[in-house]
């Protein structure tokens, strides 16, 4: 048999099998995405187990994103160099070791390492999800694949609040991470017979220089942002860590701007539909985070409801956007993706202008509504907007994308967390006249103070993303008039 004979049967075989890979993708990004937001309804029973105060333990959460967000381009390079399954494969075995020694670790060093050793499965996974189901799946269909990874990601992000608090009820916050190791085992006993080899290679070597400048940048981001919180943002140690960050992205960009093999092609940011899309992505999350790390305590400290009641409610969100987002990949395949992505934009301005308005008497139904309106505007966006991002971009750099698409997804969690607790803390430090760093006792009126301006300003971040979605799809109304 000639080889093109066997290319055209192996395709074949692929193509018989491709929606069961993607749901073997799909376990494993919704696995590592839940893991960077499960934490958070953890941390106070952590910090109780464990002795220590509440701002130690967020670094159980950070050091997770900072590692997947200091790792994960390079992994995208790797992938089209030695083969993005392959990368895939190696990731999903190292992410399920690090759950199982998360459950075993019994202070917060080996805790804080074994969450390193999970990121860095995570990001293998993360960074050549998205480029796998490009190279596999036909474009008429494309938009619907990526949609259920947008989906995946999101449910991830989002149901970490309310799984979490179902299982720490349950059994206890080592099978927060447990719950990962007998699901991964079984997702790569199908998985490994599922996944096709590789198919397409890009010869290139890694870029050194490219990749510590990178993580230069992203750890001293981070440390400012997240160290910032507890020291002020006045203290010279954080505006040192800034000013590192932003010569480091500087250097950063004119290095690759001059490397024949960049890790960062920057001339995928020449298309501006492609730059459009990812800022839209990244402000999206941010405004998605706002919520997420306010909603807990909103339900919790100012409604009085129980954390598995909290949980239920805040579960309107994962649901209604579970239910949405494969419609809206499937519907962007038919009417273009642009529309979609506008009228997302829209609900979640309107839902957060309602959160923006809510106090301590609001109705459980009011405040459901409004969180179910999250939920259905993300639904709405994030699917049409993967497919925008992915649908931009040559074969060959399909694992860089896809990578740069998780990287700004990371970032936006952070910066949302960062800018969320930031604007809360120094409104109620405003109002009460001394540094805030917590809630006060008997006073939900100053939390509440805070919240609305939070929410003020994560609507004001979707507007500015439903203006530029507009003229997205005015431009692509006025192009197919031309056509």
């Amino acid at each position: 048999m000639n080889s093109q004979a066997k290319t055209y049967q192996d395709d074949q075989a692929i193509q018989k099998k491709r929606w069961a890979i993607l749901v073997i993708l799909n376990i494993f990004t919704f696995m590592s995405t839940l893991d960077a937001s499960i934490v958070n309804i953890a941390l106070p029973v952590i910090s109780k187990n464990l002795n220590l105060p509440i701002a130690k333990t967020e670094w159980v959460v950070s050091s997770y994103l900072i590692a997947i967000c200091t790792l994960i381009l390079f992994f995208g390079k790797l992938g089209d160099i030695v083969g993005k399954i392959r990368i895939f494969k190696i990731g999903t075995i190292i992410f399920i070791i690090g759950s199982l020694f998360c459950g075993l670790s019994h202070n917060l060093a080996l805790l804080v390492i074994s969450r390193l050793v999970q990121a860095l499965g995570s990001s293998m996974t993360m960074a050549n999800s998205q480029g796998i189901i490009t190279e596999i799946f036909p474009a008429r269909e494309r938009g619907k694949a990526l949609g259920l990874i947008g989906t995946f990601v999101s449910l991830g992000s989002i149901a970490g609040p309310s799984l979490g608090g179902l299982l720490i009820s349950a059994f206890g916050w080592e099978y927060i991470f447990w719950v990962n190791v007998p699901i991964g085992v079984i997702a790569i006993a199908f998985g490994w017979r599922m996944l096709p080899k590789d198919m397409t290679f890009v010869k290139a070597t890694i870029d050194s220089a490219g990749t510590l400048l990178f993580i230069l940048f992203i750890i001293s981001l981070f440390a400012g942002l997240l160290l910032g919180q507890q020291a002020g943002y006045q203290d010279y140690r954080i505006v040192t860590a800034f000013i590192i960050s932003a010569i480091s992205l500087v250097v950063f960009l004119v290095v690759e701007s001059k490397k024949a093999e960049p890790m960062l092609h920057l001339s995928l940011f020449k298309n501006p539909l492609f730059s459009l899309s990812i800022l839209c992505g990244f402000l999206m999350f941010v405004a998605n985070f706002c919520f997420n790390i306010i909603a807990p305590f909103y339900t919790q400290n100012i409604l009085h409801l129980s954390p598995m009641s909290a949980g239920l409610l805040l579960m309107l969100f994962p649901i209604t956007m579970a239910i949405v987002a494969p419609l809206s990949g499937a519907w962007s395949d038919k009417i273009g993706s642009e529309l979609l992505t506008f009228i997302g934009l829209i609900v979640m301005v309107i839902a957060q202008i309602g959160l923006a308005n809510l106090g301590d008497e609001s109705s459980i139904i009011l405040v459901g509504l409004y969180v179910a309106m999250l939920g259905l505007g993300s639904g709405l966006f994030q699917s049409p907007n993967n497919s925008l991002v992915m649908s931009t971009v040559p074969k060959f750099q399909l694992g860089i994308a896809g990578s740069v698409n998780a990287l700004i997804r990371n970032l936006g969690m952070v910066v949302g967390i960062s800018a969320a607790t930031t604007t809360l803390f120094s409104v109620m430090s405003a109002r009460a006249g001394y540094r805030v760093t917590g809630l006060i006792a008997n006073r939900p009126d100053i939390f509440i103070e805070g919240m609305h301006t939070v929410f003020i300003g994560s609507a004001s971040i979707c507007l500015i993303c439903a203006a530029l979605t507009g003229w997205r799809l005015y431009k692509a109304k006025v192009s197919f008039r031309h056509h």
